[in-house]
């Protein structure tokens, strides 16, 4: 069974442990260890939900507030494997969760790791425009956007 809950700090380990290697890549882009990055996320996000399979955490999301005048918030999502096995079903969600924010933010943004394939697909699915590869600190990576 999927279900989505309010994310705590012991789903950080669980999640972390088993991350995806594309999902290790954006935290190393963003030079945090993938718990540090969780950890991080979970502190600063406005939102921030944790995708549980059996009741095993899978999946770790939310929106960080960027800019109250533009009504701009940061997107970011990062996975295990395990998740991966769902992808259907975090599609459906995926779009739902995202509406949702796109209610409360104007522009929904970040970049992602120009060799997650699977992470820009599923953008893409869910309405972002995804940019061209730009270089920042020495890895590629594409911009983001979706406006409400």
């Amino acid at each position: 069974m999927i279900e989505i809950v309010a994310s705590r700090p012991t789903h950080v380990g669980p999640i972390a442990t088993k991350m995806r290697a594309a999902d290790v890549k954006e935290c190393l882009f963003s030079q945090l260890t993938p718990k540090g990055a969780l950890r991080l996320g979970l502190q600063v996000s406005e939102t921030c939900w944790t995708t549980l399979v059996d009741k095993v955490p899978v999946a770790m999301f939310g929106v960080v507030p960027t800019s109250v005048m533009e009504g701009r918030g940061r997107v970011w999502m990062l996975m295990t494997n395990d998740a991966m096995t769902h992808r259907r079903a975090i599609v459906r969600l995926g779009r739902l969760y995202t509406e949702a924010l796109q209610r409360h933010y104007r522009i929904l943004d970040n970049y992602v790791h120009a060799e997650n394939d699977a992470a820009i697909r599923w953008l893409a699915r869910l309405g972002f425009v995804v940019g061209p590869i730009d270089v920042i600190r020495g890895q590629p990576v594409r911009y983001f956007m979706r406006h409400g």
